[in-house]
């Protein structure tokens, strides 16, 4: 594989260089171009599938003009009507990207329509022996492509049509009474012809068909994904419909509020606030997922993730812990960048917790319990840049952690609660350093 892909990229290296990278991008760019002819302008699902109607056009007229050629070699003037229909179907066919521009369907009509009557006369001339009606399957299986299925009401009239047209070309237009009389061998060659041209484009159509089923199950499941944990995805595939809930017994959650949006919101405009806070979250997802967490959501400025949920682990509160000091340096960083002044209160708590998916539309995944709501005012009782924990998390984090008392808090619900700011173990922060900085000095060595 890794031979194949170098020699791929040399090869495109050396097209680049032979051929001029200039006149391959201008070569690039007419191939689109013509490909897209007509298209503009139109959704891109619309789009999409007048492309492919335009790939199919430039195929007729690629094959038809073969088909010219050949029987041009053989007797012009025996051949002359057959020869006259291929040159015509050719001519129509190059006219589908300009019909584009009259609707969507005008190019799909004028392809089914002029196949359906220029296939007919074809086996009028050569009679069935040619084999030439069995493309009327090809025909019948394209207007899925070029009408789209959802037009299921035209293309099933369409589709008995065709298989009516090829019976009545089987049972009308025996050899005897083909209006040219062809040699077997000229009819066996053209049979063969449109035997594998009928096999070639049904398993392209299907595969077509296939092949945007395949993707739009890709692009669901990526949406999916990006909405849901996982696991959570997984087992609603397996069983559709059944309600997602857990109780587990141990996890962590953290909350962050970002202090300073409200009163920069009054300052920069919509687009502006709309990109930090973006840049911002993108970088906390990032970390999320770089930790092993689970981002639940955003709700404004604040940022809820936990640890633990759904696929228990046993160091959820480390990973949150380790997890909040990087948010609170993603803050500081782009606090020094932009001089916006920005600031971030964290909460970390640990505990049993209910989690499951909530909703049928706009569906989410969430978590509830006493660590939930406790994490939540940890935040608020937290100071700008500080962690601050509840004992549960302390006698979880003692041994890679130092602690700063903060006293006891109401808790609702609770009552009070001792609480401690997070302090990062400096020795094994620098311990976690030292690699890089070895790696860098080596490097510039």
């Amino acid at each position: 594989m890794d031979r194949l892909s170098n020699f791929l990229k040399w090869a495109g290296a050396a097209l680049r260089k032979g051929f001029g990278a200039k006149r391959l991008a201008r070569l690039r760019s007419s191939v689109r171009w013509i490909v897209e002819a007509g298209t503009q302008g139109y959704p891109p699902d619309t789009k999409r599938r007048l492309v492919v109607m335009n790939l199919i056009a430039y195929l007729i007229a690629f094959s038809t003009a073969g088909y010219a050629i050949q029987h041009s070699f053989l007797d012009f003037e025996k051949y002359g009507p057959v020869i006259g229909l291929n040159l015509a179907l050719l001519l129509t066919a190059c006219l589908v990207p300009f019909s584009h521009r009259l609707n969507e369907l005008a190019g799909a009509f004028l392809i089914i329509g002029s196949e359906y009557v220029a296939l007919l006369a074809f086996t009028a001339y050569l009679g069935h022996t040619s084999g030439l009606h069995l493309q009327y399957f090809i025909a019948a299986a394209a207007t899925f492509v070029v009408f789209g299925v959802k037009r299921w009401r035209l293309i099933l009239p369409l589709v008995i049509i065709a298989v009516a047209l090829h019976l009545y070309a089987w049972f009308n237009f025996p050899r005897e009474a083909a209006l040219i009389d062809a040699p077997s061998d000229i009819l066996d060659g053209i049979y063969i012809q449109a035997a594998v041209t009928t096999g070639a484009l049904i398993a392209a159509a299907i595969y077509y068909a296939f092949s945007l089923a395949e993707a739009a199950k890709a692009e669901t499941d990526v949406l999916l994904r990006n909405i849901l944990p996982d696991d959570v995805v997984e087992r609603l595939k397996a069983n559709p419909g059944t309600a997602i809930a857990d109780s587990i017994p141990e996890a962590s959650i953290l909350f962050t509020d970002i202090s300073g949006f409200v009163a920069l919101s009054r300052e920069l405009g919509a687009s502006q606030i709309v990109s930090l806070l973006n840049r911002i979250v993108s970088e906390f997802d990032a970390l999320a997922e770089k930790h092993g967490v689970e981002k639940i959501k955003t709700i404004g400025d604040a940022y809820m993730v936990a640890a633990g949920v759904p696929t228990p682990v046993s160091d959820h509160s480390q990973r949150l812990a380790r997890m909040g000091f990087d948010m609170l340096d993603v803050v500081a960083r782009v606090r020094a960048e932009t001089g916006y002044d920005l600031q971030m209160r964290v909460g970390l708590a640990s505990g049993p917790v209910t989690a499951g998916v909530i909703g049928t539309k706009k569906f989410s995944y969430d978590i509830w319990g006493d660590a939930v709501n406790l994490a939540a005012r940890l935040e608020n009782k937290s100071r700008p840049g500080r962690i601050l924990i509840c004992p549960t998390c302390r006698t979880r984090l003692e041994d890679e952690f130092h602690f700063e008392s903060h006293g006891e808090i109401e808790i609702k619900g609770v009552g009070l609660q001792e609480t401690w700011f997070l302090v990062p173990d400096m020795r094994t922060r620098a311990m976690e350093e030292e690699p890089r900085e070895t790696s860098t000095i080596r490097a510039k060595a």
